[in-house]
């Protein structure tokens, strides 16, 4: 998917202020200028193409608990219609506000409900613009009626375009899956996803970000208890993790620990079981974002004594270019091959 693919159809922005006490709700839609598509789609696109997103499956129970909002948002999700955008949109931002008006650790956030192709498909996007807060000038006329240029700090400054939202929903409106995108807050002394737990009533999986960097933090911690004075072995697993991107598209936890541990049962042991915790031991982790595989493209090392080397995964798998030999004395030397040329910066 790339960014002129997503079509925008219709729009709508409510303002979402713990400060003024109630939400401010549009009664008309957005007028959608060129310059608004390219801010809606700039937004969606870089949701859409990271990997914070997360698979939310809706309770379809009914059953209302005490922590679910009045308004059950996956009926109004189901009942939606642009023909009735104006009125459904009111509705859901209202839900959202009194989740917000009732824990003021969420930050206030204009509220925009989207309806948007992508190859035919039609979404949903609930998108929570949290305010930045940035400084502005400002012309007053004083008592003369001369021009005073201020500078004023400005509290409720929208995301640029190319930000990344921390909060945002987007919803199929074929089969009503949900992906989300959110950010916990204190809420009663605990860390809560709030919009999934209390707005939405979904279950949120896990994302393939967090699920990639549970898998490589679980090798760190394997690695630095067993193999702490083997650099190389710890090099390796990083390597083998990129391979399997490369060759697949996706890590596959077995093939990991195989690949990793499987001539030491024991260790390999110690590495599923971490695994099973979070149930990922025959997950498939489906990274997509080049933000999150660019950290395996390079070899980071630094030594006891303060040298740092940065070597390309495609030099550190070639022998003729990178060389690490142990030495007698248990030290460790890297050995730089072919270098014709050397810049300094």
């Amino acid at each position: 998917m790339t960014q002129d693919e997503i079509i925008i159809r219709k729009g709508i922005v409510h303002i979402l202020d713990a400060e003024l006490g109630y939400p401010v709700f549009s009664e008309e839609l957005l007028k959608l200028s060129p310059d608004t598509n390219d801010f809606f789609r700039g937004l969606l696109y870089k949701i859409m193409s990271g990997d914070e997103m997360k698979k939310c499956f809706f309770d379809e129970s009914g059953e209302q608990s005490e922590e679910m909002p009045q308004v059950d948002v996956y009926a109004l999700v189901k009942a939606f219609s642009e023909e009735s955008m104006v009125e459904d949109s009111k509705k859901l931002a209202q839900a959202l506000y009194d989740i917000m008006n009732a824990n003021v650790t969420i930050p206030s956030a204009d509220f925009a409900v989207v309806t948007f192709q992508v190859h035919s498909m039609m979404y949903l996007g609930l998108l929570k613009m949290n305010y930045k807060e940035s400084y502005v000038h400002m012309t007053q006329n004083n008592e003369e009626g001369r021009n005073i240029n201020q500078i004023i700090r400005y509290r409720s400054m929208l995301p640029s375009a190319t930000t990344k939202l921390s909060e945002a929903v987007i919803i199929d409106l074929t089969d009503y899956s949900v992906q989300i995108i959110e950010k916990k807050y204190d809420i009663n002394g605990s860390k809560v996803n709030y919009l999934s737990e209390l707005y939405l009533h979904c279950h949120a999986a896990m994302s393939s970000k967090t699920k990639l960097d549970i898998v490589v933090n679980a090798v760190k911690q394997v690695n630095n208890k067993h193999y702490s004075e083997e650099p190389v072995k710890q090099l390796e697993a990083k390597r083998i993790i990129k391979e399997e991107m490369e060759e697949t598209g996706s890590v596959s936890v077995e093939k990991v620990s195989d690949k990793l541990y499987g001539d030491v049962p024991q260790i390999k042991e110690e590495f599923d079981k971490k695994m099973e915790k979070y149930h990922m031991e025959t997950a498939e982790v489906t990274p997509q974002s080049e933000r999150t595989t660019k950290k395996f493209e390079k070899q980071y090392l630094k030594t006891d004594t303060g040298i740092e080397i940065n070597i390309p995964m495609e030099q550190y798998q070639d022998a003729d270019q990178v060389e690490f030999i142990t030495n007698p004395d248990g030290t460790i030397s890297v050995l730089i091959k072919n270098i014709n040329k050397i810049t300094t910066r």
